[in-house]
């Protein structure tokens, strides 16, 4: 089977890099998949978003996003995101105390949005 080269980069981390035989996002204009094949794209990826790649090989992997964009340019799927964390990254019981009103947000959204992945 045919396979994309895909990247899932946040501002501070590679969270993965690899083969896939599709990448799906949530851009501000709606969800998108990318097969191999697809025609080159720029999008804007919708805050408190859900990034799916399912790799050539092993399990799928889930990342809430927030913010940022996607392209595509031959047979490449780049995902940048300002945040994102894989579904297995996040805690609902973990405390957090000390944060500001920004991080909270943050997290709450991204908790959010892996709810609505568990949901779906």
């Amino acid at each position: 089977m045919a396979e994309i080269t895909a990247e899932l980069v946040s501002v501070d981390r590679m969270l993965w890099s690899g083969e896939a035989s599709i990448v799906t996002v949530q851009t501000t204009d709606g969800e998108i998949g990318f097969m191999p094949g697809h025609e080159p794209f720029l999008g804007q990826l919708k805050e408190d978003g859900v990034v799916t790649i399912s790799p050539a090989d092993g399990d799928k992997v889930v990342a809430a996003v927030q913010g940022g964009f996607v392209s595509v340019v031959g047979n490449k799927v780049t995902v940048l995101a300002d945040s994102a964390k894989f579904a297995s990254e996040v805690d609902s019981n973990e405390q957090f105390d000390d944060e500001d009103p920004a991080q909270k947000a943050r997290r709450d959204s991204e908790q959010a949005a892996l709810r609505r992945i568990g949901s779906a």
